[in-house]
C-alpha cells in the first residue's frame, strides 16, 4: 500500500526514470547499462519510501502514541514537561499518525534552514509544521520539523478538527524528524536509540 501524500511524487519520479531509461538507448553499452540499474534503483526506491503499511492501535486507555517511525533521538525533562524526539531516516515509513485523540488546537507554519534533522539545533532553525492536540484532560503539543533532505511538509490537518488516536495525518517527505512536547504526569516509556513505531510505540502514559 502506498500513500496519497506520495502520489504526485511517485509519478514525476516514475517519468523521469522512464525518461532516462529511454535515454540510456542512446548511450555506449556500459554507460547504458549503468543508468538503466540507476534508474531502476531509484524507481524502487521511490516506490519503497512512499510504503504505508497498517498499522494496530493499542487496545490500551491514557496512552500517547509515536506519531512517526524511526528512533528516540532525545528525551529530556524541561521545566513543566519533557521533550522526545523521534529521527527519521530516508529508510523509514514516513507516514505520519496521531498521538492522542482530541481537538486541533494549533496549526502552524514555520519557515526556517534545512539543517541535518539529527541536530538537535534544528528543532528550532528548521523549517516546521507545529501542531497542538487537545483532549479535554492533556495537551500534546508536536512538530514536523524538515530535515537536509526534506523539503516538504504534508500537514492537511485543521484547527478544531477532531481527530483519532494512530490515524494517518500527514508526512515529511525524505529524511526528518519530529518533536513532542509531553505534559506534565506523562510518565515516559521510551528512551534515547529505542525504535518507534507510529502509531503502535507507546511514548508516555497519563
Amino acid at each position: 500500500m502506498f500513500t496519497p501524500y506520495g502520489y504526485s511524487t511517485m509519478i514525476k519520479a516514475l517519468l523521469i526514470c522512464m525518461l532516462c531509461s529511454g535515454a540510456a538507448l542512446f548511450f555506449p553499452p556500459g554507460v547504458k547499462i549503468t543508468l538503466l540499474i540507476a534508474t531502476v534503483t531509484f524507481s524502487l526506491f521511490t516506490l519503497y519510501f512512499f510504503r504505508d503499511p497498517e498499522r494496530k492501535v493499542p487496545n490500551e486507555q491514557r496512552i500517547i502514541l509515536a506519531p512517526a517511525d524511526g528512533r528516540i533521538l532525545l528525551v529530556q525533562k524541561q521545566e513543566e514537561s519533557t521533550l522526545v524526539s523521534i529521527f527519521m531516516s530516508p529508510f523509514n515509513v514516513h507516514v505520519n499518525r496521531i498521538p492522542i485523540s482530541g481537538r486541533v488546537t494549533k496549526v502552524n507554519y514555520k519557515p526556517g534552514q534545512f539543517l541535518m534533522a539529527f541536530d538537535n539545533r534544528s528543532m528550532e532553525s528548521n523549517e516546521k509544521m507545529e501542531i497542538g492536540i487537545d483532549n479535554g484532560e492533556i495537551r500534546v503539543l508536536f512538530s514536523q520539523v524538515s530535515g537536509f533532505l526534506a523539503r516538504r511538509i504534508v500537514c492537511p490537518l485543521q484547527r478544531d478538527e477532531q481527530v483519532t488516536i494512530g490515524n494517518r495525518f500527514g508526512m515529511i517527505k525524505f529524511g526528518s524528524r519530529v518533536d513532542l512536547t509531553l505534559p506534565p504526569g506523562a510518565a515516559v516509556e521510551v528512551q534515547v536509540g529505542q525504535k518507534s513505531v507510529a502509531g503502535r510505540t507507546i511514548l508516555a502514559r497519563y
